[in-house]
């Protein structure tokens, strides 16, 4: 236990030095019965999630034609995060996580048939478009919390790694395979049957968590769980500051999220006509796709292999083989090196975002796992709006390549900075984690 602040940080000799007395199952989570379903859930819900973009924001663009709205779509998707991850994780840490994870897939569903019903109308507004991007964004903020203590209930503490880092990879492969089937449907059906069918995509996460008796806490005990409010968050805010563990994983995350984030994706079609390979049109869907196949391929081989376990020093390594790749795509001519710093990148991205994760979730007290959990979504998610200003915005004044190479360049020694603040800590301190862990 962290005698500044209560947060307990005994855990596994895995988090502190990478070695286990028993090596874990390869694949281990979807050994689970209970958490396999979930993960295949999961991914058809994140799936949902992009279907939806890719029909939507077509829509907008079509009837609006206003590059300000389009700014708002990547806006009104990550704040939601940033402004209510922890209370919403108090709210995991409170109730049923089943019910939690519920409410949020109802919404996401309230979301796409509204949409469909504006659209089949045809009286869409702006306003009503604003109000429709700001809950989907709050459903994915409200799902987060409630979803990681789930996979913790799942599978214990000595199989977490495993589920967080396939249940990143599911998600990636939502993302990945969401523009496609949303584009397809979007062509086949059109936008308003597109959209309707869409709220399919969330029924099967949604039925199975009627059927699973986990409810995020069964292997907590009887711990006292604080109430859901502002004065409880801003404590545990504060008692996440006094560990330095905690806040070195929180900052990893967020300094990914705020020079890279999300800025790659929107940036794509400018790198894809400048590396001038074939068409710009199929240089940019490779692209893409090299981008988030780095993240399915990633979890793939380190789940397979076991060759990064969960501990701090990996996520430092990960987080600065990110910025380096992403720095090396900024600056690179060549489209085949392009392609490979992409899929590196995304392999690197997705090892440093699931050891943060587990790291965070180990290092987390029972009764306040969740809020903890949102701390880090809001750090992760939240800071991902951060790089339409310094990708987007500041690549509109020197360039996109220039932007995202001093981006990264700033990922990169923040990272070294971070890596050195949580790594400094005395050796005696390290070893009382491992002797927490054997006991």
């Amino acid at each position: 236990m962290c005698a500044a602040c209560g947060i307990a940080t005994h855990v596994p000799e895995a988090v502190t030095e990478g070695e286990t007395a028993v090596a874990p199952r390869r694949f281990a989570a979807l050994h689970n019965r209970d958490c396999r379903p979930y993960l295949f859930g999961a991914a058809l819900s994140m799936m949902g999630d992009n279907i939806e973009h890719v029909i939507t924001y077509w829509v907008l663009w079509q009837k609006f034609h206003s590059p300000a709205l389009t700014g708002f779509e990547v806006i009104s998707h990550w704040l939601p995060f940033l402004f209510f991850s922890v209370w919403f994780g108090g709210l995991a840490d409170r109730y049923d996580c089943r019910r939690v994870i519920q409410a949020a897939q109802g919404l996401f569903m309230l979301v796409s048939a509204a949409w469909g019903v504006l659209i089949l109308t045809g009286s869409l507004q702006i306003w009503e478009a604003c109000l429709l991007l700001v809950l989907h964004g709050v459903a994915g903020s409200l799902w987060g919390p409630g979803e990681q203590l789930m996979l913790h209930d799942f599978v214990g503490p000595s199989e977490l790694p495993s589920a967080v880092r396939l249940n990143a990879t599911f998600r990636s492969l939502g993302v990945l395979f969401g523009p496609v089937v949303g584009s397809a449907l979007l062509l086949g059906l059109g936008p308003t049957a597109g959209i309707f069918v869409n709220v399919a995509f969330y029924l099967p996460l949604t039925f199975f968590l009627f059927r699973t008796r986990f409810t995020g806490h069964t292997r907590d005990g009887a711990v006292v769980r604080p109430r859901v409010g502002a004065l409880a968050s801003i404590r545990v805010i504060r008692e996440v500051g006094a560990d330095r563990t905690l806040v070195s994983m929180i900052v990893l995350g967020g300094l990914a999220s705020f020079f890279v984030g999300a800025s790659l994706q929107s940036a794509m079609p400018v790198f894809a006509h400048d590396l001038g390979a074939s068409g710009a049109g199929t240089a940019y869907g490779v692209l893409l796709f090299a981008n988030g196949a780095g993240g399915v391929l990633g979890g793939i081989v380190l789940e397979a292999t076991g060759w990064i376990r969960p501990s701090v020093a990996a996520a430092v390594v990960s987080t600065a083989v990110f910025g380096a790749t992403s720095l090396f795509f900024a600056i690179s001519t060549s489209y085949p090196l392009a392609l490979l710093m992409l899929v590196v990148g995304g392999v690197a991205n997705l090892a440093a975002m699931s050891i943060g994760q587990t790291v965070v979730q180990l290092l987390a007290p029972a009764a306040d796992r969740g809020r903890v959990v949102g701390v880090f979504g809001m750090s992760v998610n939240g800071l991902r709006a951060g790089s339409g200003f310094t990708v987007g915005l500041l690549g509109a004044a020197i360039g996109v390549h220039w932007s995202l190479g001093l981006s990264s360049a700033a990922l990169c020694l923040g990272t070294a900075v971070a890596g050195w603040y949580a790594l400094r800590a005395p050796r005696e301190a390290r070893r009382s984690h491992d002797d927490g862990a054997a006991t």
